[in-house]
C-alpha cells in the first residue's frame, strides 16, 4: 500500500509555479476572495460527504467573509479558523477530509497573510486526487490528477484576477 501523503510538497512543479506566479500579481483581498470562493465550491463539499454535521471549516469560511464585510474582528474570524485547522487534525484517519479541511483552513488563513493562499493547492489539490482516484493510488497518478486540480484553480484565479492590480502581494515563498 502506498504511503498516504497529506499534501503535495513538489514546489518547483510547473502546476504550483503557474499559481505561485498567478498569486503574485494580485492584492491580499482578491487572494482571500479566490481562495474562499474555491473553497466553498470544491473543498467543503469533500468535507461534508465525510462530516456532514461538523460545521467547523463552513464556520471559517463565514467568519471570513464576516471579516471582509467589516462585521467582525479579526481575532474572532481567527478563533473560527483555528477551529477549522482542529477539524483537520481530528480527521486524520481520513485523508479527503483532512486535506480539505487543512485547504480550507489555509484558504481561509489568507486574511493574515497572503501567502496561505497557496495552501488551497497543496491541500486542496491532493484531496481532489484522493478523493477521485482513492489513497490505494500510485503517487504518480495522484500527482497528474492534482496537477489537473491546480490547472481549475489558476483558471478560477484568473477569471477573477485584476489586471495592472496597483496593490500586488509581496510574498517571500521561502520564508
Amino acid at each position: 500500500m502506498p504511503k498516504v501523503r497529506k499534501m503535495l510538497n513538489n514546489w518547483d512543479a510547473p502546476y504550483i509555479q503557474s499559481l505561485m506566479r498567478q498569486i503574485e500579481t494580485q492584492s491580499k483581498e482578491t487572494l482571500t476572495y479566490w481562495a474562499v470562493e474555491y473553497s466553498e465550491e470544491v473543498m467543503l463539499p469533500l468535507w461534508r460527504k465525510h462530516y456532514p454535521i461538523d460545521l467547523r471549516p463552513s464556520n471559517a469560511l463565514t467568519a471570513v467573509r464576516d471579516w471582509l464585510a467589516g462585521t467582525i474582528k479579526l481575532p474572532q474570524a481567527k478563533k473560527a479558523i483555528l477551529e477549522c485547522h482542529a477539524a483537520a487534525r481530528e480527521a486524520e484517519n481520513n485523508p479527503v477530509a483532512q486535506a480539505a479541511a487543512r485547504a480550507i483552513a489555509q484558504s481561509a488563513s489568507t486574511i493574515h497573510s497572503a501567502k496561505h493562499c497557496i495552501g488551497l493547492a497543496l491541500y486542496g489539490a491532493l484531496a481532489v486526487a484522493y478523493d477521485a482516484l482513492g489513497t490505494e493510488a500510485q503517487w504518480e497518478q495522484l500527482e497528474l490528477c492534482a496537477a489537473e486540480g491546480c490547472g481549475r484553480m489558476l483558471d478560477s484565479l484568473r477569471s477573477i484576477s485584476v489586471e495592472d492590480e496597483p496593490y500586488p502581494v509581496n510574498i517571500d515563498w521561502k520564508s
